[in-house]
């Protein structure tokens, strides 16, 4: 193997190597990828903000891709000079765009993994707080969409034994079927088995239940007392506490609008409008009169621009707003 250069550039053989590893060819330990993820910590948080326009298609243009990678690995000083343009794209490399571009798939997640699981089992792709609707396509084809705060967890030999993920947070599943290897889902204090479904699992601390709500098949929710066992029909919820489990129906319709960016109302109080905002849109709202928050609101929210559902709001009531930093301040005109 020839080493890398005092200046933290690598070489093509250095490229080729890594290459290997990641796109599983070559197993084992290896003294350049201990040192690829020692030197620069940015090689193993890699946050694809240039790319965020490129999730909204549905296609991802792997030339573009691997321009965008190309002139980040060239800026961050990652390539070798002089180096043909071209030769940059090898074999390997091309494989390893696999594995890539699932970064890029996930559009500005910040997808990071410790120095041991950089190049081991684990993959971490997880939110922020100004991140939610986050679409995670599983090997098996199964989708996750996360909502903000959420960390999902699962193997890169994902669906090759079994399917697995860990949850914290809140996220949305739509499974793809496969009676041979059950769909489970690790929410800490609940167990999730499916074949194949669609469903939301909310995970909050620890001292907070594990929430499963199903849309379309069914589901087999465990508690930590394997003798807490609830068997989940469409509509319903699944409420797991440490002493006990519980299965009710689902009677709130905006249980899902982190996901949808719909909100229903018919007649609730702006109090209840405004933290629903506050969860859905991440829009922090202030009435300097408490008074306001008895109004009512019957109008549906789908998917506005947060100027366009603070105006509308405004109109509706006859107030005024100002807006200080991300805070919108409602008072009486």
């Amino acid at each position: 193997m020839k080493d890398i250069n005092n200046t933290g550039k690598y070489t093509d053989r250095d490229w080729e190597e890594l290459a290997a590893h990641l796109s599983g060819e070559r197993t084992g330990n290896s003294e350049l990828l201990s040192r690829f993820a020692e030197e620069d910590k940015h090689n193993t948080v890699i946050y694809w903000k240039e790319l965020r326009e490129m999730n909204k298609e549905k296609e991802i243009n792997v030339d573009q891709a691997w321009d965008k990678l190309y002139s980040r690995l060239k800026d961050n000083g990652l390539i070798s000079e002089p180096a043909v343009r071209r030769r940059f794209f090898t074999p390997a490399l091309y494989r390893v765009a696999a594995a890539l571009l699932l970064l890029l798939g996930i559009g500005s997640a910040l997808l990071y993994m410790n120095n041991k699981d950089l190049f081991g089992s684990k993959i971490v792709v997880a939110t922020t707080e100004d991140q939610k609707n986050l679409e995670v396509t599983l090997p098996d084809g199964s989708i996750i969409f996360l909502n903000r705060n959420t960390q999902v967890t699962y193997s890169r030999n994902f669906g090759e034994r079994e399917r697995s993920v860990a949850l914290t947070g809140e996220a949305w599943f739509d499974v793809a079927r496969d009676e041979s290897k059950p769909f489970t889902v690790d929410a800490g204090k609940a167990m999730v088995r499916v074949l194949g479904t669609s469903f939301n699992v909310r995970t909050s601390d620890q001292d907070s239940p594990v929430e499963v709500f199903v849309r379309t098949g069914q589901v087999m929710v465990t508690g930590t007392d394997e003798n807490e066992v609830l068997v989940l029909d469409p509509g319903y919820i699944g409420t797991v506490y440490p002493d006990r489990a519980e299965r009710s129906v689902n009677t709130d319709p905006n249980y899902l609008s982190w996901n949808t960016g719909l909100l229903v109302y018919d007649g609730q109080t702006l109090d209840i409008v405004f933290r629903d905002l506050k969860k859905v849109y991440n829009m922090d709202i202030v009435a300097d009169d408490p008074e306001i928050l008895s109004h009512t609101w019957t109008s549906p929210i789908d998917n506005q621009p947060q100027e366009t559902i603070i105006r509308l709001i405004c109109a509706s009531f006859n107030l005024g707003y100002a807006k200080d930093g991300d805070v919108y301040h409602l008072k009486r005109k």
